[in-house]
């Protein structure tokens, strides 16, 4: 921790958004995980029997416990990168 206490207060925002950057990445990563890339025309109709959906991926629950685990290491990583210094 004592690298960070170096750091000016402007310096310690630019890490928190870009540690937000981040998790914004491997979250929307994370939620893509297992859906359906499959393009052009799926389940033609005249050429189907029933009617037939395209893979979605993740349950939505699944997706929203990703987001949030990843907003709480943001908030926790925020709130330690700003806290003012024990000096």
């Amino acid at each position: 921790m004592r690298r960070i206490d170096g750091l000016s207060r402007s310096q310690r925002i630019i890490v928190v958004i870009a540690l937000g950057l981040g998790l914004w990445t491997i979250g929307s990563y994370l939620v893509s995980l297992g859906a359906g890339r499959a393009f052009g025309w799926y389940a033609y109709a005249p050429l189907s029997n029933g009617v037939l959906l395209a893979p979605t991926g993740l349950h939505v629950w699944v997706r929203v416990i990703i987001w949030l685990v990843l907003i709480g290491v943001w908030a926790v990583g925020s709130v330690r990168l700003l806290r003012p210094s024990a000096n």
